[in-house]
């Protein structure tokens, strides 16, 4: 069966945000709530929802037109429009009797075969079911999805024992391929996997933090980033989510839970956060949370509660020895005897052990779990993962420490890892104690499996490697800090074009991928620095010459290169993808020249592609000047696209470009384009047509500036930077709007524009700032 059309009943911030997603997906979507008791429009609630998220940051929808898609109504007036739609997701209140009111009122009017789900997490799927029609029971099932929906990877999937096999393969696949999910199917338990790690390891870390004395600062230092948690930590955590869920969470497990469950023996009411809750400090959503600024007397503090008294006082680094000497050794952490150690030991006992005690209970194998964490919580390692991290005999006697008792997961491994590498294929731990190969989803491709099964790259250097992804293709992987674009980077496409040579040989095409958080923050501005602290400017000028003459090869190469970037794609890293034959990008990734906030503009080509998109852009009005101020004004302002949907509106990306939703198939995608053109490959021909007026063009664009620096949102340096940009843009004093230039004429242009900035000291202490605090200077 085909999802082509869906339904989301319940318009409040988890529905809203569900319906948004479809529209992200291109799926139109009805959003139904119930009549609005006020005014004359009773789908007030659903229009309302809409009208909220296009206004709403972190932006539910990763383009604005998306709203168009969904349709909004309420439930006495519109029940008929879910007869046209493919699968139906209720939101709405987590109380098993409304609901059973609301099935029994859509089971008439739906759709024959189409597919019903409970966004729950709490209420187990036969309660939902019971007493509703045959037919319904097997078209019903329970997709959980994370909140914010847009952003939040993971989607747990729960069958009954009635459900179709058909209908739970459809909306698998929907939710992987169009929404672009990772789906873990779960066993029909208190919440699930992701939400019954999760809040234990919470209320364990909030347990631990009292009862050893720590700050949250330092609660926060020790698990966060040394434990792969996220670097909010578990207080950061908490205020981003909301103090005030806790409690419903810990009553709705307590509800749930089997009577001998761990988690019962965790609960425990802390009378600073009860307090807290009841004065509105529930967080990020509140007046503040574990954190908060104080305004108070014109300025910006940030404060951190005393966990003891409840006061709140300026906020202070960790300073704790555990975290500085151990770095990332997980295990050398857990040894330290300070505080910090003792909080790491105690945490990742409990958690961990409670985490393997409940497999096959909660799902079958250890990978589902792992999967849940990671993309339910973002950590960086998954229960099991972590365990590998610290030895399985290690761990166990950690636990025995700790009065735990030894998961029986843990005494079937023995001292074995739970996954290990065997013939180049990842595998893991049963539950039967023998290893079986991690699966993945069919049409998943991913670097890391490749670089597993093929043990060393094609080539490598300290920045970048290149790895035979199959049938000819040739990959770049950027290894560099941030991925920052160096010597050795440009030195990779070097050696990649004399490997692939005509593309008629062993190898056809080029793939730029990697799967670090970030595709590429731009150039590195530490060696920039280092060269103008001791006046090289000799080299300077050839490295921005020699980024040029690569970037330049790259484009007319006689083999066609496919970019496919996820994460922030900025400065160079976005550089590189204006110069590819094809972009297939994640949905998710944000891309942006953003060199003016070093003081600087793009030179590796940057304003030369900008141009000559925006300038041949069939939708712009007509005449050399519309293309000219729309470049200036995305280049000045460091305008960043905030999805792949935003960066062909902004021209970074071509409208044939392609959006892939789903990470895990980004390189599979860029794989199949790359053959796909390379199958009957023509390298393009150079852009000879820039038209461009020069002095006049250039005149306006600085009085455009101008203005702005009357209302006071220009900078003295960004009047500099800015006239550097206009000069490139315009063409230069020689320019003629009756003489078209090539592109080595703007090339020469930003070269120039780029050298006469980095002798600035405007520019120089930008760069200095950015090293510095990782925040832009406004001098």
């Amino acid at each position: 069966m085909k999802i082509e059309r869906a339904a989301v009943i319940g318009a409040g911030v988890m529905g809203a945000g569900i319906a948004a997603h479809f529209a992200n997906a291109g799926i139109p979507c009805v959003l139904l709530d119930i009549p609005a008791k006020e005014g004359a429009d009773r789908s007030a609630i659903a229009k309302g929802a809409v009208a909220k998220m296009l206004k709403t940051d972190p932006a539910p929808f990763m383009h604005p037109k998306n709203a168009r898609l969904i349709t909004p109504g309420n439930l006495e007036d519109d029940l008929n429009l879910l007869a046209d739609v493919d699968w139906i997701v209720e939101a709405i209140v987590e109380n098993p009797a409304i609901k059973a009111d609301l099935y029994k009122r859509i089971d008439p009017v739906r759709k024959a075969g189409s597919v019903v789900s409970s966004n729950t997490s709490t209420i187990p799927l036969a309660v939902l079911t019971e007493g509703q029609s045959e037919q319904f029971r097997r078209d019903f099932l329970i997709t959980h999805f994370f909140n914010p929906p847009r952003y939040m990877r993971l989607l747990e999937i729960v069958g009954g024992a009635d459900t179709r096999a058909d209908a739970l393969a459809a909306i698998a696949d929907v939710c992987d391929r169009r929404l672009g999910k990772g789906v873990v199917h779960c066993k029909d338990t208190p919440g699930f996997i992701a939400n019954r790690i999760g809040v234990f390891w919470i209320q364990a870390a909030v347990n631990a933090a009292v009862d050893l004395g720590l700050t949250v600062e330092e609660a926060d230092a020790v698990g966060g980033r040394p434990m792969g948690i996220p670097k909010t930590g578990v207080f950061g955590l908490m205020d981003l989510v909301g103090l005030d869920l806790m409690p419903h969470i810990a009553k709705s497990m307590s509800a749930t839970l089997p009577a001998n469950d761990a988690y019962r023996g965790q609960m425990r009411e802390h009378p600073v956060i009860t307090k807290m809750i009841a004065e509105g400090y529930t967080g990020r959503k509140g007046k503040g949370g574990f954190y908060r600024i104080n305004k108070a007397g014109g300025g910006k503090v940030k404060e951190s509660i005393d966990l003891q008294t409840g006061d709140y006082a300026p906020s202070e680094k960790a300073r704790l020895d555990s975290v500085s000497s151990a770095g990332r050794d997980l295990r050398k952490l857990c040894e330290h005897p300070d505080k910090g150690g003792r909080f790491a030991r105690r945490v990742l006992a409990q958690t961990l052990a409670y985490a393997a005690s409940l497999v096959p209970e909660i799902a079958d194998s250890i990978v589902a779990v792992d999967e849940g964490m990671r993309l339910g919580y973002n950590w960086k390692q998954g229960p099991f993962e972590l365990i590998d991290r610290l030895g399985t005999d290690w761990f166990a006697e950690l636990c025995r420490s700790e009065g735990i008792p030894v998961p029986a997961l843990v005494e079937t491994a023995a001292g074995r890892p739970f996954y290990r590498v065997e013939g180049g294929k990842l595998q893991h731990l049963t539950t039967a104690g023998v290893y079986d190969t991690v699966v993945r989803p069919d049409g998943v491709l991913l670097l890391s499996d490749i670089k597993r099964a093929a043990g060393k790259p094609v080539w490598k250097n300290g920045s970048a490697s290149l790895w035979d992804i199959g049938d000819g293709v040739l990959c770049v992987e950027f290894t560099s800090k941030m991925n920052a674009v160096d010597a050795d980077i440009m030195a990779a496409y070097e050696k990649a074009m004399r490997l692939i040579g005509d593309g008629k040989g062993d190898w056809k095409a080029l793939v730029i991928h990697n799967e670090a958080d970030n595709f590429s923050v731009g150039a590195n501005l530490g060696l920039a620095l280092f060269a103008l602290n001791i006046g090289l400017w000799p080299q300077i000028e050839e490295m921005v010459e020699g980024g040029q003459r690569t970037y330049r090869a790259l484009k007319y190469a006689p083999f066609p290169v496919v970019a496919a970037p996820s994460g922030m794609a900025l400065g160079g890293g976005c550089e590189i993808l204006l110069h590819s034959d094809h972009v297939q990008a994640h949905a998710e990734t944000y891309v942006g020249l953003v060199e003016v906030g070093v003081g600087l503009i793009p030179a590796w080509g940057g304003c030369t592609e900008m141009l000559a998109r925006h300038q041949a852009n069939p939708k712009a009005p007509r005449g050399p000047m519309p293309g000219i101020a729309k470049a200036f004004e995305i280049i000045s302002t460091a305008t960043v696209a905030k999805s792949a949907a935003e960066a062909k509106e902004l021209l970074y990306f071509r409208a044939t470009d392609g959006i892939t939703m789903n990470r895990d198939r980004l390189l599979a995608d860029a794989k199949a384009k790359a053959l796909e053109l390379a199958a009957d490959y023509t390298a393009p021909e150079k852009t000879t047509s820039y038209v461009l007026p020069g002095p006049s063009a250039k005149a306006a664009m600085e009085l455009a500036v101008e203005g702005f620096a009357l209302q006071g949102k220009v900078t003295p340096h960004d009047k500099v930077v800015c006239a550097a940009l206009a000069e490139v843009l315009s063409g230069g004093e020689e320019a003629d709007i009756s003489k078209p230039v090539g592109e080595d004429h703007i090339l020469r242009l930003e070269r120039e524009a780029f050298m006469g900035l980095v002798r600035t000291g405007g520019t120089i202490d930008r760069i200095e700032h950015m090293l510095l605090t990782g925040k832009p200077l406004r001098n």
